[in-house]
């Protein structure tokens, strides 16, 4: 019942009026006319004959041919079975996100809610809460580490995306990681990235870059990326990520060292026009991308498509079905001449 209230509409309702004057039609017949000037009591038994003809044809043909009328009318007032969907258009911002899926991604030196938490985890939770809080632009993803890794093209399908992000994962001894190259390939990571931008026809193209260590594997520079990216009017936005305290496991490096290359990351974003910040806690990550996110604005449009299926010739059938029932039972039965 929800259903056919909230899809059921009249296109032209105006044409109800019309039934005031047919409800008074109605009345009118039901009315008692004058009696008989003349009474002929000797011929009862013949008016007594025809009471069952008159009988059957006002019974059925009177109420049908009344039937026939009402449904004309709302056929006349286009009943349509409507359904309305919210489109929207693109911002015109297509962004690709390059996140590090390295092995020091593996450290836990953030902290949330008084518990110790790594540094992939909390990425791809500020992350997927970009995307959520940005449904109008195309967005992408590339893993890296020692070489990148596309996890999902360019698309306004986020929650395709937001699958594919959660299901990132680092390497591990049984190598079921994202990527199974070891190291941290940040300009192959931004040239991947450029080229899924290149392709696409948007007004604004930007690569946010997450990492936490200094590039030491690709055959491209990160400078020389950052370099190419500028020519095709890619804006680079670099987000170190990780302590001053946070160090590589000896576990996983033989001479542990404080793997942030500032000012690398600082010139990659300069050279394209974006910012650089470096997140050391969870709420500066937060911040961080609350702050891309006011710096590139979308401009999307959102409308409405209305569909209608026309449902008034089922209605014009159930007219003439009606109408002709009623013509055929007061042809068959006729009402006694007066």
């Amino acid at each position: 019942m929800n259903a056919f209230l909230e899809h059921f509409r009249l296109a032209q309702p105006g044409w109800l009026l019309l039934l005031l004057p047919a409800f008074l039609l109605l009345a009118l017949r039901r009315g008692r006319g004058a009696d008989a000037a003349v009474m002929f009591p000797n011929l009862s038994v013949l008016v007594s004959l025809g009471k069952r003809v008159r009988h059957t044809a006002n019974g059925f043909g009177l109420p049908l041919a009344l039937i026939s009328l009402l449904i004309a009318i709302f056929a006349m007032s286009r009943p349509v079975w409507r359904n309305e969907y919210q489109s929207r258009t693109a911002s015109g911002i297509d962004i690709m996100i390059a996140l590090d899926v390295s092995l020091s991604m593996d450290i836990d030196d953030f902290v949330d809610q008084g518990e110790r938490v790594k540094r992939i985890d909390v990425a791809k939770a500020v992350v997927d809460d970009f995307i959520s809080r940005r449904p109008d632009d195309r967005m992408g993803l590339v893993a890296f580490a020692g070489r990148p890794r596309d996890a999902s093209p360019i698309t306004l399908d986020h929650k395709w995306l937001r699958s594919a992000l959660s299901e990132v994962r680092l390497n591990d001894q049984q190598n079921r990681g994202t990527v199974k190259e070891q190291g941290t390939a940040i300009g192959s990571a931004l040239a991947a990235a450029s080229s899924r931008l290149d392709s696409r026809d948007a007004k604004s193209k930007i690569i946010v870059l997450i990492t936490d260590g200094a590039s030491n594997s690709g055959k491209i520079s990160p400078i020389e990326a950052a370099e190419h990216a500028k020519i095709l009017g890619i804006k680079i936005y670099t987000i170190a990520i990780g302590t001053k305290e946070g160090r590589v496991d000896p576990n996983i490096m033989r001479f542990p060292y404080q793997e942030f290359d500032l000012p690398t990351l600082q010139k990659i974003a300069s050279l394209t026009g974006a910012e650089h910040y470096w997140a050391q806690n969870l709420e500066s990550l937060k911040q961080t991308f609350s702050t891309i996110d006011r710096l590139e604005k979308t401009d999307a449009k959102s409308y409405t498509v209305i569909e209608d299926t026309e449902l008034f010739p089922w209605f014009l059938i159930l007219t003439l079905l009606a109408a002709l029932s009623a013509a055929t039972i007061v042809s068959i039965n006729p009402p006694p001449s007066p």
